[in-house]
C-alpha cells in the first residue's frame, strides 16, 4: 500500500512574531483536509525545518499529527546530514504520532555512495514508519542515483521517493528499476504530468499550499485516465509555479499565502520577503489564476 497517492502538501510552518503560530497552522490544516489534499507533508524544506529548534519540529509534527487525527496521513520531515542526529529525529517523530517519514540525502558533507546506503539504513532500522527518499541535489549537493534508489528500496520500510531532481530520464530509469511497492511522487511541481505518465503515485507539492484542489485534481484526473483534463491543469499551472519559484522556496509561496490571509508574512533568517519586483510578480500570478 502507497502511503498517499494524490496530492501531498509540502505545507508552510507558519510564524508570527518570531514563534510558530499554532492557530494559523490549525486552519490551514483543517482547509487542506476541506480542499481535497491527501497528504500532510510537514516541516519538511517549504515547511523551514533548518530554522526550526529540534523542539520545534517534533512540536509541529506531533501537533500537526494531533489536528488531522489520522484522517489523511502526515508525512514528517526529519533528514539531517549527521546520522545520529537524523536517528533522534526520527525517533521523535513516531512518537509524536507520524505516520511517515521523508528523508533528504545528507548535505553540505555529503557523503560516498556507500555512506548514502548506510545513513538511510540507519535511519530505517531506527523505526517502523515507512520513509520516503527526498532527492533534491540542487539543494543538499547529493543526489539519489538509480542505482541508489535501487539499492535503497530493498530496505522493507523504504517504500519510495520524492524526486525533485528535475531530471526525468533519471526519474524514468528509477521507475524502470523499482521493485513492486516503491513508490515515485514528483518534487517538482511543473513535472507532475510527467512524472505520473512513468508510473508515479503523485506529488508532494508547494503549488498545492495555494491551490491544493488543483493540484489533487491534476494527479486523481490522469490516474483516473483523464490525461487530457491532467495536462491542462498543469499548463495552466505553470505560470503560477514558476512564480512561485521566483526566489528560493519556501519565501514566494510563503507571500502568496500571506495575500490569501492564511498566514503571516514572516520568515526566519536567512529567509527574508521579496524583493518589491517579485512580489508583484506573485500577486499577477495569484490574480490570473483566480487565487486572488
Amino acid at each position: 500500500m502507497a502511503i498517499f497517492e494524490g496530492s501531498g502538501v509540502a505545507l508552510v510552518t507558519p510564524f508570527k512574531d518570531g514563534t510558530v503560530d499554532y492557530a494559523a497552522l490549525e486552519a490551514l490544516l483543517e482547509w487542506h483536509v476541506a480542499e481535497g489534499t491527501d497528504a500532510i507533508v510537514i516541516c519538511g524544506t517549504t515547511g523551514e525545518a533548518s530554522t526550526l529548534t529540534d523542539e520545534e519540529q517534533i512540536d509541529v509534527i506531533g501537533f500537526a499529527a494531533k489536528v488531522i487525527a489520522k484522517r489523511i496521513p502526515v508525512v514528517a520531515g526529519v533528514g539531517s546530514n549527521y546520522t545520529a542526529h537524523g536517528v533522534e529525529l526520527t525517533k521523535g517523530a513516531e512518537q509524536a504520532g507520524a505516520d511517515a517519514l521523508l528523508h533528504v540525502t545528507p548535505y553540505y558533507n555529503k557523503t560516498s555512495r556507500k555512506g548514502l546506503y548506510l545513513h538511510f539504513e540507519a535511519m530505517a532500522q531506527a523505526t517502523s514508519l515507512p520513509i520516503l527518499l527526498y532527492s533534491v541535489a540542487g539543494r543538499t549537493g547529493m543526489n539519489i542515483t538509480p542505482d541508489d534508489a535501487e539499492a535503497l528500496a530493498k530496505i522493507p520500510n523504504i517504500v519510495g521517493i520524492k524526486e525533485a531532481s528535475g531530471n526525468i530520464a533519471q526519474v524514468v530509469e528509477i521507475a524502470r528499476r523499482a521493485p513492486e511497492g516503491f513508490d515515485l511522487y514528483s518534487g517538482n511541481d511543473d513535472m507532475i504530468v510527467p512524472l505520473l505518465s512513468a508510473g508515479g503515485k503523485g506529488v508532494i507539492s508547494v503549488l498545492a499550499n495555494v491551490a491544493p484542489k488543483d493540484a489533487h485534481d491534476m494527479v486523481t484526473k490522469f490516474l483516473g485516465g483523464d490525461t487530457k483534463g491532467a495536462t491542462a491543469l498543469q499548463l495552466k499551472a505553470k505560470p503560477l509555479v514558476d512564480a512561485l519559484f521566483c526566489e528560493v522556496n519556501p519565501i514566494p509561496v510563503k507571500a502568496a499565502l500571506s495575500m490569501q490571509g492564511k498566514c503571516a508574512y514572516e520568515y526566519r533568517l536567512p529567509l527574508c520577503p521579496l524583493e518589491e519586483q517579485n512580489y508583484a510578480r506573485v500577486r499577477r500570478e495569484m490574480e490570473a489564476y483566480g487565487l486572488l
